[in-house]
């Protein structure tokens, strides 16, 4: 398995790892180490949605990327909701090191108006949610635009999750399979 580490520095991105700090959903650290892996096919991928992002003057800023699936059981167990969340016993594209949270961000480094905050589980968070501004459908669609014209498939509950297609052919990603462990 190859994963490679997204790195502000080296992958043009901004990094704020949600999980890495006790601002998400579950109100606590979820990673001890806040490290960003993705497989090198979603890595690469990644790299053309950065190029596509900045020909039109914007940044990714990354939310999460690989999950160990030992995350995913912390994630599930305080929040067990299928809409939100991906069954741990069926493998989170997250796990496999296929998926991507993120937003836009523009020149000065404000994250772009989407409806909702990252992780907000309402229907508002929706791809094709008609009670959010129309600037934020504008966004939404914009960064819809630049994941799929560079290869990503997304999910139409939450505006920022992309993943590869068929995410299940990749392996589960266990935090001890990793250089560097993110749970321990």
């Amino acid at each position: 398995m190859t994963y490679v580490e997204i790195k502000d520095g080296t992958h043009d991105v901004e990094i704020a790892l949600a999980y890495g700090t006790a601002y998400n959903f579950t109100g606590a650290r979820v990673y001890k180490n806040s490290y960003c892996f993705l497989h090198a096919a979603a890595a690469e991928k990644l790299t053309h949605a950065t190029e596509l992002a900045r020909r039109l003057g914007y940044r990714l800023l990354i939310f999460d990327a690989l999950r160990p699936s030992e995350a995913q059981w912390v994630l599930w167990n305080h929040t067990p909701d299928p809409d939100f969340l991906t069954d741990p016993r069926k493998g989170s594209p997250h796990s496999r090191g296929v998926a991507v949270d993120l937003t836009l961000v523009d020149d000065t480094g404000q994250p772009l108006d989407m409806g909702t905050t990252f992780d907000a589980f309402t229907p508002r968070s929706f791809h094709g949610d008609a009670n959010i501004s129309p600037q934020a459908q504008r966004n939404r669609l914009l960064l819809l635009g630049i994941m799929s014209t560079a290869g990503w498939d997304f999910y139409s509950k939450e505006w920022w999750h992309y993943q590869l297609f068929k995410p299940r052919s990749y392996p589960l990603v266990a935090d001890q399979q990793l250089a560097k462990p993110m749970m321990a």
